[in-house]
């Protein structure tokens, strides 16, 4: 079970760290021509580049804390919060008509859960 969360750790720790960069790096008008990032047209470029920085934080977040055992308890707090952050992108999605992307976020959001449901219960760093 703790390789599991590890490895969901991981992917989610990754998928945040790109999603984050491309939000932080990328121009608004670019990523508005993406799939999946027609959002971002309706966006200010501050809001666009927070999510970003939020989302690069959800990846240290994820990871960093667990690996050098300082304040390993932000792992499933983070996890929560990716979890609100995956409700957030799923309503834009529906509202902007992406329904493969509200599928998407949905799998992220199932695997948050998973982490933080792992994390504070049977596999705690603190246990």
């Amino acid at each position: 079970m703790n390789l599991a969360l590890w490895i969901a750790a991981g992917l989610l720790a990754v998928v945040a760290l790109a999603g984050g960069i491309s939000k932080t790096f990328v121009p608004k008008e670019k990523l508005a021509g993406t799939p999946g990032g027609e959002w971002t047209a309706h966006a200010s470029v501050g809001f666009v580049r927070t999510l970003g920085v939020l989302e690069i934080l959800a990846a240290v977040g994820l990871i960093l804390p667990a690996v050098v055992d300082i304040a390993p308890v932000l792992v499933p707090v983070t996890a929560v919060c990716w979890v609100l952050l995956m409700v957030g992108a799923m309503i834009t999605h529906v509202r902007h008509g992406s329904p493969r992307f509200v599928l998407l976020n949905l799998i992220y959001l199932a695997l948050a859960a998973f982490i933080a449901w792992g994390r504070f219960g049977p596999e705690s760093f603190t246990a």
